[in-house]
């Protein structure tokens, strides 16, 4: 049976307009496959069409919560990718209906079709008896991924970094405007990942050169702390700030006090300065790869990829937050 060519396979991609979203399509169009990419907002998805020739990218409407829109993206598809997630609960886009039921709703549409190959997105930490809702509803993702499509292959990324991060663009932005950082979970440790080498593991899984039905953790070459990450972030913006532990009884109460301002400012609280009870949770626990994923070959290297370096990326794009930006005389990266 002849093998078909990427140009003549439609890949739907959840979630295609996000952060990691655009780098899997980017990498995907690069190896010749058309793109439909499935968000509530296709309107708002205009902006990936550069990335590719005329005809190869499109986006179509689908809210994971309503299945019927789900089966519609899903419908003449080869393959499928979900990277659909959040990190705070916003009105009806909660935990488990975008992780959970939502990713359930995927795979369902996907047995549906007869779509074998099927890419889940979670994430470190996902775990059924994690005490942060955000793990649990990962964990319920994945379960769904891998009962209704088997040969299913579910990446575990670490926090993300590139140019359109929220993690090292957030500290950034507050060291600009803070000169104290409470630091919650100052010794968490964490291993980043660049986004474009998760995107590459995506791709990979879809040319079908990733065994499926596993479940990949994916980390960066480096491990560090929450403190030595944002203590890098201050010396790369040339930013002198104190970096204060916060223990977390005190942190829990912190959080539970920002979620009742940003309840009664209807959501208007900066980005930079929202924190939940369930991120505290979450920052509870190290976000690195498991030994389990490293001595089975379930990760970066496993796959072939050797991973880039915080340093190799960072600085290009945190270079803005100096005093004087790009008119800085040593600007990072420059």
């Amino acid at each position: 049976m002849a093998t078909q060519s990427p140009s003549s396979q439609l890949i739907t991609v959840f979630g295609g307009s996000g952060f990691l979203g655009r780098h899997v399509v980017r990498a995907l169009v690069k190896r010749g496959y058309r793109v439909r990419v499935a968000v509530r907002r296709p309107d708002l998805a205009g902006f990936l069409q550069p990335l590719g020739v005329v005809g190869q990218i499109h986006g179509v409407q689908a809210n994971l919560r309503y299945p019927d829109s789900v089966m519609a993206a899903v419908k003449g598809a080869d393959a499928v990718v979900n990277l659909a997630g959040i990190l705070q609960e916003s009105g009806r886009q909660s935990f488990a209906s975008v992780q959970a039921n939502g990713a359930r709703a995927v795979a369902q549409a996907c047995a549906a079709h007869g779509v074998t190959k099927l890419v889940q997105i979670s994430a470190i930490g996902a775990d059924r008896e994690s005490a942060s809702a955000y793990g649990r509803s990962k964990a319920e993702g994945e379960t769904a991924a891998l009962d209704l499509v088997p040969c299913a292959v579910v990446l575990r990324p670490s926090i993300m970094f590139g140019p359109e991060d929220t993690f090292f663009n957030r500290f950034a932005s507050l060291a600009r405007m803070l000169p104290v950082l409470p630091l919650v979970g100052a010794e968490t440790r964490f291993q980043p990942a660049f986004v474009g080498d998760v995107a590459e593991v995506v791709a990979r899984a879809v040319e079908g050169s990733i065994q499926g039905g596993r479940i990949y953790e994916l980390g960066g070459p480096e491990v560090k702390t929450l403190h030595e990450l944002v203590s890098y972030v201050c010396e790369i913006t040339d930013r002198s700030r104190v970096l204060a532990k916060l223990p977390f009884p005190l942190a829990r109460l912190q959080a539970r006090v920002l979620e009742i301002v940003n309840a009664l400012t209807l959501g208007l609280l900066p980005a930079e300065l929202r924190l939940t009870r369930d991120q505290v949770a979450m920052l509870e626990s190290d976000n690195v790869v498991s030994a389990a994923a490293k001595a089975e070959g379930r990760g970066f290297e496993g796959i072939g990829i050797s991973p880039v370096s915080i340093e190799a990326v960072v600085p290009s794009y945190l270079w803005r937050f100096r005093k004087t930006g790009q008119f800085d005389t040593a600007r990072a990266g420059g």
